[in-house]
């Protein structure tokens, strides 16, 4: 495991995720990619269900940087909207204020998250794209996409998270043949549905983390992944 992903305003209580990273793994493996996000701000219930503009996102970066005790971060993805599903809003202006940070050094990668196919072409009309972070139940047709472009799909929420639950009874047909966890199945079908795919599943248990890790070494067959797939 060498890709982490995190955002600024991740936390539970007065633990915050970029914090907790930095205690735990400094010195960093050289290895080792951390992504971020920014754009999403803490409303006054604290929840981050407001946009940041683009004159504040130079400061969320560079909280970031700070944070995780980094002197340039791997990869920032813009988030765009709530948790409600991606489009209609411009990201060119907000975009734009990335690319100028990952010219001045302070970025290597550029991402977006929570987008559609229009949002995606205005980013890359401005700077490379390296990552696309959507729901794992989105367009397969932006999957597509990014696989033509050699742009890294990174679905969020891959275990059902965020009022989402997973379909168990086709998810545990396959485990049950498998001998597997219905968690390990969803993401073994999430990575084999491409090799642009990248698994980002959270957890608090050290248990479920060693199961969510067997799953690479999961193989479905043809049986498997047309139950799966219907």
């Amino acid at each position: 495991m060498n890709h982490i992903d995190t955002a600024g305003f991740y936390g539970r209580g007065a633990v915050r995720a970029n914090e907790l990273i930095r205690t735990a793994l400094t010195p960093y493996r050289d290895d080792l990619v951390i992504a971020t996000k920014v754009g999403p701000l803490p409303g006054p219930n604290g929840v981050p269900n407001e946009q940041a503009t683009p004159d504040q996102l130079r400061g969320l970066v560079e909280a970031d940087l700070r944070s995780l005790g980094l002197d340039r971060l791997d990869l920032v993805y813009l988030r765009v909207g709530g948790m409600t599903g991606p489009g209609g809003e411009s990201i060119a202006e907000r975009f734009a204020v990335l690319a100028e940070l990952r010219a001045e050094g302070l970025i290597r990668h550029l991402g977006v998250s929570n987008v559609d196919a229009a949002q995606l072409a205005e980013a890359r009309a401005i700077a490379p794209v390296a990552a696309v972070q959507n729901r794992h139940t989105g367009d397969m047709g932006l999957l597509a996409e990014c696989e033509e472009a050699s742009i890294a799909y990174v679905p969020y929420f891959p275990l059902g998270g965020g009022g989402g639950p997973l379909d168990a009874d086709r998810l545990g047909k396959v485990a049950a043949r498998l001998g597997a966890t219905t968690a390990q199945v969803q993401i073994a079908s999430l990575l084999a549905r491409s090799s642009s795919v990248l698994a980002i599943p959270g957890t608090g248990s050290l248990d479920h983390l060693e199961e969510n890790l067997a799953a690479h070494d999961l193989s479905l067959g043809d049986e498997d992944l047309s139950d799966l797939r219907g």
